[in-house]
């Protein structure tokens, strides 16, 4: 990057969270309905808190509310409230459904969207429209209460409440002076073509660390929050941050309350015990709705404030709330600098961003995809904080009220598990908790603006408190002990690669040997409780994909008994081989006495690779000669084992575990060259599992794949059809074969299905929220696409395949993997007629200026329509569609 980039120089300044990402979007945008908040006796998070408590409830492990900003530990947060006059509540969190009340599990009932933010978050910029009729709450749970599994989702956008233009655009925007200086500024626009009246509720609270019963002075510290009648500023003294100010404009009713538990409200609660205290955390929510003074503070003093504005803003016309917030006592006008501070920062943004578009030819649209993308990842960023063993003991001031079932409940294996620190979410709203795969997929993208953050993501999932002393990474709160797939060194060195590029060649060795070591106790983990046979076929599980198999493959029983050996987690293990060799080799050029551990992977991954040609005494492959297709095969209990015939992306993942050695690094390591040629001499059968290739000029180069070149074909034959697995959009996660020849498999006199369906699932398996039942997934595309350059560069121009299947042209692997590209990207791009995919057939979506161009980065895509699905801002995996947009 430049010299003259005021950001990355602040960026390269910064490689931690401290300075200048101090302060940024660290608050949830749900906090209600995590396991962290659940104290019930059967662990039901959804109806321990609903979105209806949450207005009254204090939050024990984290904050919510619509655009907020906090520290790094969430000590001060701010966030945005509005009331349109209409509705029962004030808007101060986003709604959506539990995973009870949708017909496809949970689903935030909003609209928004993260247009802007800098690394540092020295710039951010997001966009909530707020209708102006009362928000349909109701509407929205009895119409999705309604329909089946089988119907589509019922979004706002059908209420009506859109219907010409009768809502808000509200811009909230944030720049910082400097790492304790954050000027906010927010604006509301009148869309529609009458006068509407807008309460602003800007809102600035603690984060409740003394209501818990502890007796310790760090837990019975109670910070405040009150008003200076001299002054236009709120005090906001805490002992581990000082003295701050927020600085406001006009005459905004200035209204205080407790961020504590309205127990009057909540009695059933288990720390409903604590006595009622007056003005509680929903006494300003109450007071506007009311107009009653009796829940108004005439103290002017809490842990929670807001600063009410009220104004009527005409037809088509604006309304500006500027504030800022900082640690500075001097008595200048804290906004005589206010504009041009924001104009420098958005400056300062636009030239970060033309720096990282400079090697992608002119396309003002897909500059856009990319930055809103970008934006989406930092804004994703959440404070996560729990400790497991405290939480299933409970505080003291729940005394006797929890269940003795809790403490052998959910996640009781995991009670070293201490998470306190900024993670990257898949979803604030819909999964506001990490998950492991997710979180490498994240750091892919994030790498290519922020390779700190990227790499401190990925250090921390490997820490001893989050992995467990047996070497397990923690998949996600509901259910740490799932498996999700080992991609983490994959991760990691592709975050290594993306710095070291931008480097100039020089990567980051320090953080790849930390996280190759503890890498090591997770690859054991794998080897020790997932290969039950020992013979290197894997089992693993859930892996992630969630409804893909016939029968829940995280349950620990089958409806038959036995176990499954998975084609997705074997391929995955394999990959996870390559991964850990190629590390491996990367370091042994530094410190010679990696080869050791190379060989050691390269042996293993050769082991992989013989195991997935045979099984064992039973001889069943998992490949099948008459389908050309790999196969989960399922051992019943009692009973000869089979293959489960269902065609899915499990079958296509051998083809990731792919890695090419050139002659060059293998020059190099004369240590590691010996033991391959000592193989290729000595063990024929294993030999024969290793392709080489003559170049002249440059020496033989190895190609380590599951895959020889036959497999290959019939693999690639079947994904680059377009009745099976070839979308317009990508590849999909089942093939389209399927629709009409649903895979049965009976069992006890019933039957379990698995049919093609393209778009929302049709099974209750894993809260129905996901299906991997034919829609496009963005993170399996990206591997795909990577896996086939990887063996592109083996092959070269020399080897082509038809493409599209039946289509007689023939094509390389890279030209295939080039137009794999162009499909996911199509998914957001503008077509001919200037509409987008991704937004389904919504004509005021696709059309209207004030929604067209601001991007939502779903979860995953309907197979045929390519229309965006799930979770409306999983930016993390999905917003790989920046890498893509940047990469190959």
């Amino acid at each position: 990057m430049t010299a003259n980039n005021p950001e990355a120089i602040r960026l390269k300044a910064t490689h931690n969270n401290t300075g200048w990402k101090r302060w940024g979007p660290y608050l949830s945008e749900r906090q209600w309905g995590t396991v962290r908040e659940d104290y019930s006796q059967h662990g039901y998070a959804w109806g321990y808190i609903t979105h209806d408590m949450a207005r009254s409830k204090a939050y024990r492990w984290g904050e919510d509310g619509i655009g907020g900003i906090s520290d790094t530990k969430q000590t001060v947060c701010f966030a945005n409230a509005f009331w349109n006059g209409k509705d029962t509540i004030i808007k101060e969190r986003l709604f959506g459904l539990g995973n009870g009340e949708g017909n496809h599990g949970e689903d935030v009932k909003e609209l928004y969207y993260y247009l802007d933010s800098t690394p540092t978050h020295s710039y951010m910029k997001m966009l909530y429209k707020y209708p102006q009729s009362r928000f349909p709450y109701e509407q929205l749970v009895e119409e999705n209460k309604r329909r089946t599994r089988r119907e589509t989702e019922y979004e706002i956008t059908d209420t009506g409440v859109f219907d010409n233009n009768a809502y808000f655009d509200i811009f909230i925007e944030y720049a910082k002076a400097d790492p304790e200086d954050i000027l906010i500024k927010i604006t509301a626009i009148n869309r529609g073509d009458t006068d509407a009246i807008l309460h602003f509720l800007p809102t600035i609270w603690f984060r409740n660390t003394w209501s818990w019963g502890y007796e310790t002075w760090e837990w019975k510290y109670k910070p405040s929050l009150f008003a200076d009648p001299e002054a236009n500023y709120l005090h906001i003294q805490h002992k581990n941050l000082g003295e701050m100010r927020l600085h406001y404009e006009g005459s905004p009713e200035l209204l205080f309350c407790e961020n504590e538990t309205n127990h009057r409200r909540l009695r059933h609660l288990a720390d409903a015990v604590k006595p009622d205290r007056p003005f509680p955390k929903d006494a300003i929510n109450d007071y506007i709705i009311t107009g009653d003074k009796r829940f108004k503070n005439p103290e002017q003093k809490g842990t929670k404030a807001a600063l009410h504005y009220q104004t009527i803003i005409p037809a088509g016309k604006s309304h500006t709330i500027r504030l800022r917030l900082n640690n500075i006592t001097s008595a200048q006008n804290p906004f005589h600098d206010f504009d041009n501070i924001f104009e420098l920062r958005k400056y300062e943004a636009d030239l970060f961003y033309e720096d990282i578009h400079k090697d992608i030819p002119h396309n003002t649209d897909l500059f856009n995809i990319q930055r809103q993308a970008f934006a989406g990842m930092m804004w994703n960023k959440q404070y996560y904080y729990y400790n497991v063993e405290q939480w299933l003991n409970g505080d003291p001031i729940h005394g006797d009220n929890l269940p003795e079932e809790r403490k052998q409940g959910r996640n009781h294996k995991w009670k070293h598990l201490y998470n306190s620190n900024l993670i990257s979410m898949p979803d604030k709203w819909e999964y506001p908790w990490y998950a492991a795969w997710d979180l490498a997929f994240h750091c892919v993208p994030i790498a290519k603006i922020d390779p700190a953050f990227a790499k401190r993501q990925l250090v921390l999932m490997l820490r001893e408190y989050y992995m467990h002393p047996n070497g397990q990474i923690p998949a996600y709160e509901w259910h740490f002990s799932d498996v999700n797939p080992p991609v983490h060194a994959w991760g990691a060195w592709k975050v290594y690669n993306i710095e070291k590029k931008a480097n100039n060649g020089q990567g980051d060795t320090e953080f790849l040997s930390i996280v190759f070591q503890k890498l090591l106790m997770n690859f054991t983990w794998w080897i020790n409780q997932k290969d039950r046979e020992g013979n290197n076929l894997f089992e693993g599980g859930f892996l992630g994909l969630d409804n893909i198999g016939v029968f829940d493959r995280s349950s620990t029983s089958l409806p038959m008994g036995g176990y499954l050996e998975q084609a997705d987690a074997t391929s995955w293990m394999a990959m996870y081989c390559l991964n850990m060799l190629r590390i491996a080799l990367e370091l042994a050029q530094i410190k010679p006495y990696y080869q050791e551990m190379a060989s050691k992977f390269f042996e293993h991954f050769l082991a992989i690779a013989a195991a997935m040609f045979n099984m064992g005494s039973e001889h069943i492959d998992l490949w099948d000669d008459e389908d050309e297709f790999y196969y989960d095969v399922l051992h019943p209990a009692n009973h000869r084992s089979h293959r489960l015939k269902v065609r899915s992306i499990v079958g296509i993942m051998p083809i990731l575990a792919v890695e090419v050695l050139t002659p060059e690094l293998i020059d190099k390591l004369p240590d590691f060259r010996r033991r391959l040629e000592w193989v290729l001499r000595n063990k024929p059968a294993t030999a024969s599992l290793i392709s080489r290739w003559y170049e002249l000029g440059r020496g033989e180069s190895r190609m380590l794949s599951l895959l020889r070149i036959h497999r290959l074909k019939c693999i690639l034959r079947r994904m680059l059809d377009p009745n099976e697995f070839l979308s317009d959009y990508g590849i999909r996660s089942l093939s389209k074969y399927h629709e009409k020849h649903p895979y049965v498999y009976y069992f006890k006199d019933r039957a379990y299905t698995v049919e093609y369906v393209p778009g929302e699932s049709d099974s209750s398996m894993f809260g129905g929220n996901s299906n991997w039942r034919g829609p496009v997934w963005f993170p399996i595309n990206y591997l795909i696409v990577e896996a086939l350059l990887k063996f592109h560069e083996y092959y070269g121009d020399s080897h082509k395949f038809e493409y599209p299947t039946g289509s007689g042209s023939m094509h390389t692997l890279k030209e295939i993997a080039n137009d794999l590209k162009q499909r996911l990207i199509k998914l957001f791009a503008k077509n001919d007629k200037g509409e987008r995919v991704v937004f389904g057939n919504h004509p005021l979506i696709q059309q209207d200026p004030n929604f067209r161009d601001h991007i939502l980065f779903y979860e995953y895509f309907d197979g045929d329509t390519g229309r965006g699905l799930g979770a409306s801002h999983q930016c993390g995996w999905t917003g790989l569609v920046a890498a893509l947009i940047g990469d190959f």
